[in-house]
């Protein structure tokens, strides 16, 4: 996004231990698709990703990288989840449905609205739009036949706790925060096609398809809580900060760089 100071800082770093950490690689983003110097490697240096396709697109471009996934907080305090959805006006019993995100056309907006059309569910958008999306963003919302919300809250537990199910029908994350917050905070998530989270999936996480309603709506009916353990679980222990402490430990270690 800027290369003049990408430029500065191998030049900088060249020669020096250092780690890189990358999160999307120009080749993943069509409007950085002309980027081809970046990124620069050095014999010294270390390369992060945040997810193994990267890692794999790496090595396909002669570069070595290792793959350390986000950390998160696994043990937080419960939201309010009685005082949110009387600050949303949303009633005790209607079932609504969150979408965390920014506006943007990957973020798929209207795979997440009629999702809650076939749940008759109430939509919940947290982001702004941004990158130009805003009058399409306005269209795609006057023209929903279910209830709107636009409420922004500070990130949190509170974001988790008003809502019934955590919706994430993104064409393309490098990561994606949400469903494993939503893991974290048992909350049943209906995820897009986006290959990172067909990755996070293989872990063994119990995620609904954003485009088919029907089991999500059996679950709501009959709410099994080993579904909620499970994702638990799952990003308890490979997601957890002491996870990742764990990994950039031994990233260090095998550099030589630890005290």
């Amino acid at each position: 996004m800027n290369l003049p100071a990408a430029r500065v800082l191998s030049t900088v770093l060249a020669g020096r231990p250092a780690i890189m950490h990358h999160h999307d690689p120009p080749w993943q983003r069509d409007r950085f698709a002309q980027v081809t110097e970046l990124p620069t490697d050095d014999p010294h240096w270390r390369h992060v990703t945040i997810n193994q396709l990267t890692q794999r697109q790496f090595a396909q471009r002669g570069m070595t990288a290792t793959t350390i996934y986000n950390g998160f907080g696994t043990h937080l305090p419960p939201g309010d989840r009685d005082g949110i959805r009387r600050k949303l006006g949303v009633d005790q019993d209607e079932l609504l449905l969150v979408h965390p995100v920014r506006a943007i056309p990957r973020k798929d907006v209207p795979a997440a609205i009629a999702l809650c059309e076939q749940l008759d569910a109430t939509y919940w958008l947290l982001g702004p739009a941004e990158d130009g999306y805003g009058a399409e963003l306005d269209a795609v919302l006057s023209q929903a036949s279910c209830r709107v919300i636009r409420q922004s809250l500070p990130h949190g537990p509170d974001i988790y706790a008003a809502p019934d199910v955590v919706v994430f029908p993104s064409t393309w994350e490098g990561f994606g925060n949400p469903p494993i917050e939503a893991a974290i905070a048992r909350r049943p998530v209906a995820v897009g096609p986006y290959p990172v989270g067909n990755e996070l999936r293989a872990m063994g996480f119990r995620w609904f398809d954003v485009d088919r309603p029907a089991p999500l709506r059996r679950w709501l009916n009959h709410r099994d809580p080993l579904l909620l353990d499970t994702n638990q679980r799952i990003a308890r222990e490979f997601f957890s900060i002491e996870a990742m402490t764990e990994a950039l430990r031994n990233l260090l270690d095998e550099a030589g760089w630890l005290p």
